[in-house]
């Protein structure tokens, strides 16, 4: 098992020097990829609760991607430092509002994925999941930071 994480971690390491060299798009898709195959040992998930685990998961994380995309974009659209500038007070409530009902959409997507969750893996694997996402995420970050 332990064998088993340090070649996964490892791999992560290499995969990540290596997206210098890919478009956002090549990039997202190797971190999605790196990302299941920590999740996938992190998880050590049984044949039949990874045929439950998969659907849901990937259901959520794109719904989450969505979401973040739309809120990114509605942001940057008017980030700029001129067009804040500009920006009046009753324009800048709505930027505020849109961003809090796209942090809620998060939120309750989480909710639900959770809710969902409960009848496919046992509540330790859930937190287990957790756990996962918040280290790949951080190594993720460190690799960025390195680079």
């Amino acid at each position: 098992m332990k064998l088993q994480k340090i070649f996964t971690i490892l791999l992560i390491i290499v995969f990540y020097q290596s997206f210098a060299q890919f478009s956002n798009g090549e990039k997202r898709k190797k971190i999605k990829a790196l990302k299941i195959a920590f999740i996938t040992t992190e998880l050590d998930l049984t044949p039949d609760e990874a045929t439950k685990f998969w659907p849901v998961f990937n259901a959520f994380d794109d719904k989450q991607m969505e979401i973040r995309s739309q809120k990114t974009k509605q942001f940057l659209d008017k980030s700029d430092d001129d067009e804040l500038e500009k920006m009046s007070d009753k324009e800048a409530l709505l930027l505020l509002t849109q961003i809090e009902n796209s942090e809620d959409d998060l939120y309750q997507n989480r909710k639900k994925f959770m809710l969902n969750l409960k009848g496919v893996i046992s509540p330790i694997k859930i937190l287990k999941l957790k756990k996962a996402e918040d280290n790949f995420s951080r190594k993720l970050l460190k690799q960025y930071q390195k680079q």
